[in-house]
């Protein structure tokens, strides 16, 4: 399969497959012309790259997950902290998301004089303040 034909069915632009291929994401099985070749399960180890993206993993890291034989090698443990770090990044999105609802719906005049949007203003600010590191 030419490159085109890997980037029209997989959705990734030329020059993203070059890259990852640079990277030593995926490889080509030789050339045509100008033009690369790849074997058809290319498309699967897409898969896996678009899978490690989403959920927030470095090129580095989806290299990683990968077997020198080319078939998969990943770390369960990574993929639990992974998974725990994102529970805790939808658990901070969703109170986000809570409070623009109750912004955008909230009947008082002043969203300073509503007491539930005092209360995730005083939230907020504790959560900024426990994040920081060191004395400000």
């Amino acid at each position: 399969m030419d490159i085109a034909e890997v980037a029209q069915r997989s959705g990734l632009a030329a020059s993203t497959l070059r890259f990852y291929e640079e990277k030593e994401l995926i490889a080509s099985v030789g050339r045509n012309g100008l033009r690369r070749q790849f074997h058809p399960d290319v498309l699967e180890r897409l898969g896996l790259i678009a899978i490690g993206r989403g959920a927030g993993f470095t090129l580095e890291e989806i290299g990683r997950m990968f077997a020198p034989d080319g078939g998969a090698s990943i770390d369960r443990i990574m993929l639990s902290a992974k998974a725990d770090e994102l529970d805790t990044t939808i658990a901070r999105l969703s109170a986000v998301r809570k409070a623009l609802r109750h912004a955008a719906a909230c009947p008082a005049p002043n969203h300073l004089e509503c007491p539930s949007f005092r209360a995730i203003l005083r939230k907020a600010m504790s959560q900024t303040e426990a994040g920081r590191e060191g004395p400000s």
